[in-house]
């Protein structure tokens, strides 16, 4: 698998910022995310709640819960991350994948799947909810990082990073803040999210992993 130049950065980033896929995703979860900041209700309908999709099944919620967010705070970190990375694993699909339309697919996966195991673990428990697109936003990263961990991004515009050194800090802090509980986020998403995005490249193409270990040998 041929590497990557940077006339393929620009004639692919250039055909992704015609309708992008990640400002879509950012711009619909924002808008979902702000009007329940307010409503509290309506953040508990589209919430991940097991014991309702166990009792009552509203299986929807594997997939709303990731459109809404505990405050600004939460929401800003995510999307942050995704417009980071979003772009980048959109275009690393379609040259690499085949089709940009994986992108997508991965995000969906990842706001299903991290939450399977916890559905199965409080699926009886009435008090457990979580809200959050982490593991959507971690399988992007991760698959991100597996295509070019050693690519710099702007950390808040300013500080740069490689994407693998942002992707260990990332998943630290959702080691502590899932250590720490109590703000009604599934942290645990992140690590699942993770193992989704470095798996889900290699089983469409099992080239990507050598073409990984190149990347990450050959900084």
């Amino acid at each position: 698998m041929r590497s990557i130049t940077i006339n393929d950065y620009i004639y692919g980033l250039i055909t992704i910022q015609l309708m992008s896929i990640t400002l879509i995703i950012i711009v619909i979860t924002s808008l979902v995310s702000i009007t329940t900041f307010t409503r509290p209700g309506d953040m508990e309908k589209l919430s991940f709640w097991p014991y309702q999709v166990n009792h009552r099944n509203q299986y929807y919620r594997f997939f709303t819960s990731g459109l809404v967010h505990r405050d600004f705070m939460h929401l800003f970190f995510n999307m942050l991350s995704l417009y980071f990375f979003g772009d980048y694993i959109s275009f690393y699909f379609e040259r690499v994948l085949g089709s940009v339309y994986y992108f997508p697919l991965l995000y969906v996966l990842g706001l299903v799947l991290p939450d399977v195991a916890n559905y199965f673990k409080y699926k009886d428990v009435y008090g457990y909810q979580s809200i959050g697109a982490s593991g959507a936003v971690s399988a992007v990263l991760f698959s991100c990082v597996l295509f070019d961990p050693w690519q710099k991004i702007g950390l808040y515009f300013f500080i740069p990073m490689w994407f693998i050194l942002y992707a260990v800090l990332y998943l630290v802090y959702s080691a502590y803040m899932s250590r720490r509980g109590g703000d009604g986020i599934d942290h645990s998403a992140h690590f699942w999210g993770a193992v989704l995005g470095l798996v889900f490249p290699i089983v469409i193409k099992p080239a990507v992993f050598t073409y990984f270990l190149q990347r990450l040998l050959n900084p």
